[in-house]
């Protein structure tokens, strides 16, 4: 993983000019942080993606999260806490910035601006965490899976395409709780129905799979 202490001209879109943050370059299947390890700086993701995910005692690996550009990790240190409660593994290669802890709390504070939209930004997350539980806890695994793949190829943000880097079936699986052959079995009748494709190693979602979440 490479650091650059340099401005990214991608970030001035998000980020105050007066900030300067580090530039990480990561490759495939590294850890920007790890479970356990202390929580001093936020990460702002702009291109690529990582995945979020805890493990138990037992050694059993739970997925909480894909996050991808444009999406904030680690930003619960801001709250205090003191060490990472997940890991944070790259699933492909891309870029972010590192911004230390008591920096972004200092920026929160002296740009309300950039507080507002940090604010908003966090607002939507936990509304997301509310809606993933309602689905866990009231719908099928057939409707959690077509969800899951929306929500991962970003449906229905403005200039986005319905694509994202093929993810594993066990990691769909831990995400939306169920087992690997319940979700090769729903992957494959969705493929057969034209609502995903697979092509250069992408995963292609059909806006159409929205379909089979609206259905009774």
């Amino acid at each position: 993983m490479r650091i650059h202490q340099r401005e990214n001209h991608a970030a001035k879109k998000v980020l105050p000019q007066a900030l300067l943050p580090k530039l990480v370059e990561f490759g495939k299947k590294q850890n920007l942080f790890s479970q356990g390890d202390p929580a001093s700086h936020v990460f702002f993701i702009l291109e690529g993606s990582v995945k979020l995910a805890v493990t138990s005692a037992g050694g059993k690996e739970a997925v909480v999260a894909l996050l991808g550009a444009g999406d904030f990790l680690g930003e619960a240190c801001l709250a205090g806490q003191p060490r990472w409660i997940a890991t944070a593994t790259t699933m492909t290669q891309g870029r972010a910035l590192v911004i230390e802890k008591n920096e972004m709390l200092r920026l929160l504070h002296a740009d309300h601006e950039f507080s507002d939209r940090f604010i908003s930004y966090m607002v939507t997350r936990n509304l997301k965490t509310e809606e993933d539980l309602i689905d866990q806890l009231f719908n099928s695994s057939e409707k959690r899976l077509a969800r899951t793949l929306l929500l991962l190829a970003r449906y229905g943000k403005p200039n986005q395409a319905l694509t994202l880097p093929k993810v594993s079936q066990t990691t769909l699986s831990e995400m939306v709780g169920t087992t690997r052959t319940r979700v090769n079995f729903f992957m494959n009748k969705f493929r057969k129905l034209g609502f995903v494709d697979y092509d250069n190693g992408e995963l292609k979602i059909n806006g159409s799979l929205l379909s089979v979440v609206l259905s009774d």
